[in-house]
């Protein structure tokens, strides 16, 4: 497939204002329509419009809760509130390919999302990297999975517990359930590593015992880091943002902070720490006292302080569809339109490891496109025409 006369937007500085895109499931030549030579094969005129890469949100719950029926048990599969900690549930065991809002996010320009389990526990479980479209199964639209474990702290956990008199009930308890968990997994790995060093040896020892939730939290501590899955802390206060922070140094994690609606009043000792940061979702009200301090403006300041981050939906509190618009809030809050478009695109890609694959308009990366006749981050425009893996998703 090739598509011509487009305005192209890598999302890596070097725009060609008038060129031409071929692909397969991969993107496999970029260039000037100066050099453009005409092939036997299908070929789409984009008559002067603009080509963007697919749109990534780098945090929502998109497939967990079902659209229309997400306060009712049919549609609520985001949150086992069995058990504070979970890091064994998988994503992609409750993700429904086949919720309308699949549909939703395609229809947008958004091609892939980081999706999984809620905030009710302080260990809530695995998120997977998948794409909007292309199959109804989910295990043929992921992308990475899982791509991290899920980390709650401040009200959500508090709330969920205090009503059962149930650990935990204070931030305190929060932390120290996390600790717990983390330090079972390390002497877990400890063991393992010590059966497999002596096994087939006069000193051989027995396997340690099957444990799920240990088991589930060992790619953290991967030894090759390159390797090594993210730990994501759902934290909006200050202070939570700060526990997450000494939590993940403490054990040596790649972290995300998720959410960090205070970042923006704590930026510059936040910057010390150099952390990722997926912020959002931008559209929304104050609706609880730790979304206290939520401003359009957090991501202004945050990029003014150096600190790598994308922007995210949180769907369904912000539907999926409204990535764009939430990026759109940015620029009113005083982050340039550049740098707004990276926070769903190229940016989102690097805070969630995956910039090898996504997030920009280059040979070898996935053939996720958007094609625009407008500006995407314009409240009237949509895509005319979205590709997912080399072929079309969505189309006007």
């Amino acid at each position: 497939m090739i598509i011509k006369n487009v305005k192209i937007i890598t999302m890596t500085g070097n725009n060609i204002e008038n060129g031409y895109v071929k692909f397969t499931d991969k993107i496999t030549e970029i260039g000037d329509m100066n050099d453009y030579v005409p092939l036997i094969e299908e070929t789409l005129d984009g008559e002067g419009k603009t080509i963007y890469p697919g749109f990534i949100d780098a945090h929502c719950h998109l497939g967990m809760w079902s659209d229309g029926l997400s306060m009712q048990l049919e549609g609520d599969d985001g949150n086992e509130t069995t058990d504070p900690s979970t890091p064994h549930l998988r994503a992609i065991d409750s993700i429904n390919a086949m919720d309308k809002c699949f549909a939703d996010a395609v229809s947008a320009g958004v091609t892939a999302v980081c999706t999984g389990v809620g905030s009710a526990n302080p260990i809530g479980g695995s998120f997977a990297l998948i794409k909007t479209a292309g199959s109804v199964r989910v295990d043929k639209l992921i992308i990475k999975n899982p791509i991290a474990i899920k980390f709650a702290l401040g009200e959500n956990p508090k709330a969920t517990y205090n009503d059962r008199d149930e650990a935990p009930v204070t931030r305190m308890a929060t932390a120290a359930i996390i600790r717990e968990q983390l330090q079972k997994a390390l002497r877990y790995k400890k063991d393992l590593d010590e059966y497999y060093a002596k096994k087939g040896t006069d000193d051989e020892i027995g396997r340690p015992d099957f444990d799920a939730k240990c088991e589930a939290l060992l790619p953290l501590f991967d030894y090759d880091k390159k390797r090594r899955l993210k730990a994501h802390f759902h934290c909006h206060r200050a202070d939570d943002i700060f526990t997450a922070v000494r939590i993940a140094k403490e054990f040596d994690l790649d972290y995300v902070l998720i959410h960090c609606t205070d970042g923006g009043i704590i930026a510059d000792e936040l910057a010390e720490d150099d952390p990722a940061v997926v912020l959002g979702p931008l559209m929304g009200d104050r609706g609880k006292p730790e979304l206290a301090h939520h401003d359009i403006k957090t991501p202004k300041t945050l990029f003014d302080s150096g600190i790598k981050f994308a922007i995210c939906t949180d769907h369904p509190e912000t539907p999926i569809q409204y990535l764009p618009l939430t990026a759109a809030l940015a620029v009113r809050g005083g982050l340039s339109r550049d740098e707004a478009l990276k926070a769903i695109t190229i940016g989102a890609a690097e805070v969630l490891g995956v910039s090898d694959r996504l997030g920009s308009v280059e040979v070898g990366k996935d053939a996720d496109l958007a094609l625009f006749s407008g500006d995407p981050l314009d409240l009237t425009v949509t895509p005319d025409v979205v590709f997912v893996n080399g072929k079309i998703a969505f189309k006007k």
